[in-house]
């Protein structure tokens, strides 16, 4: 089965190699070898070219023994910022970093899994189907590779993307949409103590707009919030620009619309009641996802994780990942836990048997697959 300290050891050479988003070039160098050294075909794509980044995905296939369809197993190679210089410490069977970083096992733990599952495919006699992997870039902060992800190049019309909180058995099944409202507010400009009664300040707009805003908890499919604001220079001037970012999600398409719409209509009207223009522009950032739980995908899961003694705890999310892409894109795919914890904080860490686990739910996957 799973060997522990192998899939252990390759974690932890894994998260020593920086790769923060659009910088993922020497871990993709790394995990291109290890792919054709386990005799996968391995290409990448042009979507770093695309992007600004150094490299493209990572696309690799492995020919299958049993003529089925194939499944395509997924994870990201960029991590967040502090992420340069990670040192690993395991401390009671837990990975850590030194406290000084991330520690990356969102989403290297993923990466780990993936790699050790298909090397037992290799040393055990067993029958498999095809299996596609993608090793996707700059997930962070914007699902860029998976958004410019060469799909003409894979076969799977089935996903498993290796990149959730939970412990192994949580299966994320539905997804939000996301809208990033982006907005540029010109009041005039005036000197605050000689003739204030001249300017429109742009932050009084946007105060008045925010605070006119439903924000945060919607309701429970539906989030909002202002994120960034910026704008002025000092405090003798009344600020003529301010910028803000914010966005909306929502797990439904009629909700999302019309949180988006009354964002955008209160930005307008304060504005307008006080002077002054705004510019908006709104993009939409990701689909949103649902799978059923009688499909294939959910039902295959939840045979794995009863092989293995573990429950299944199908969930929702209110967060976007390449899951959400790669089902706006003919791929129907599933978000796995894998068991990092507390990801983009100086306190992150992994649990071993999180670890070998997840390693386990991919190579018991496969074998499903193959039945």
């Amino acid at each position: 089965m799973v060997n522990r300290d192998r899939v252990v050891n390759e974690f932890m050479e894994l998260v020593q190699i920086d790769s923060l988003s659009g910088k993922e070039g020497n871990i993709a160098e790394v995990l291109i070898k290890k792919l054709k050294d386990l005799g996968l075909e391995v290409m990448v794509d042009k979507a770093g070219e695309k992007v600004g980044g150094e490299t493209g995905n990572i696309i690799a296939k492995l020919k299958g023994t049993k003529d089925k369809p194939a499944i395509l197993f997924s994870s990201h190679m960029d991590t967040v910022v502090p992420g340069l210089g990670v040192k690993p410490v395991i401390k009671d069977d837990v990975i850590y970093s030194d406290g000084t970083t991330i520690l990356g096992s969102d989403d290297k733990a993923g990466i780990a899994a993936i790699l050790e599952a298909i090397r037992l495919v290799k040393e055990t006699d067993i029958d498999y189907p095809p299996v596609e992997v993608v090793f996707s870039i700059w997930e962070e902060g914007g699902l860029f590779g998976a958004k410019y992800l060469d799909y003409s190049s894979l076969d799977a019309k089935l996903g498993f993307v290796l990149d959730s909180g939970g412990s192994p058995g949580e299966i994320i099944t539905v997804g939000p949409a996301q809208d990033k409202i982006e907005a540029k507010i010109i009041g005039r400009p005036a000197h605050a103590g000689v003739a204030p009664e001249e300017g429109i300040s742009a932050i009084m707009i946007a105060a008045r707009a925010i605070n006119n805003m439903k924000l945060l908890r919607i309701d429970e499919e539906t989030t909002a919030n202002i994120g960034v604001i910026k704008g002025g220079e000092a405090t003798n001037i009344v600020t003529p620009e301010v910028f803000i970012k914010g966005e909306s999600r929502s797990l439904k398409e009629e909700k999302l619309k019309k949180q988006t719409d009354h964002m955008v209509k209160a930005l307008e009207a304060a504005a307008e009641e006080m002077g002054g223009k705004v510019e908006i522009n709104v993009e939409r950032m990701y689909p949103a996802f649902s799978i059923d739980e009688n499909h294939q995908l959910v039902v295959k899961m939840k045979e794995v994780l009863k092989r293995m003694g573990a429950m299944a705890n199908i969930a929702s999310t209110g967060g976007g990942s390449d899951t959400n892409i790669m089902n706006g894109n003919g791929i129907e795919a599933i978000n796995l836990g894998i068991g990092m914890k507390k990801p983009h904080t100086l306190e992150e860490h992994i649990h071993i048997k999180d670890l070998v686990d997840s390693s386990r739910m991919v190579y018991e996957l496969i074998k499903v697959f193959a039945e």
